[in-house]
């Protein structure tokens, strides 16, 4: 864990930033007292894209009246 005074890191506050580690930090202090801590964020996990034709083959089986007018929507279909 690093410490610097708020001046120090007002100078200097990109070179802090690009210098921290992953589980690194560094504690700004002012008059002898913490007053703020900087922490790196952890990254974003990258989202695989997604690929077409990936479940083409899994519909074993599909009912001859598949398309079929539901008997219960009939009304509506009128």
């Amino acid at each position: 864990m690093t410490t610097v005074t708020l001046k120090e890191a007002q100078s200097a506050l990109a070179d802090l930033i690009h210098r921290l580690a992953p589980g690194e930090e560094v504690v700004i202090t002012e008059n002898d007292q913490p007053v703020a801590r900087l922490v790196p964020t952890p990254p974003t996990p990258r989202v695989a894209r997604r690929q077409l034709g990936t479940m083409k083959g899994t519909a074993l089986y599909m009912a001859p009246d598949f398309d079929a007018p539901l008997e219960d929507f009939g009304e509506c279909m009128e």
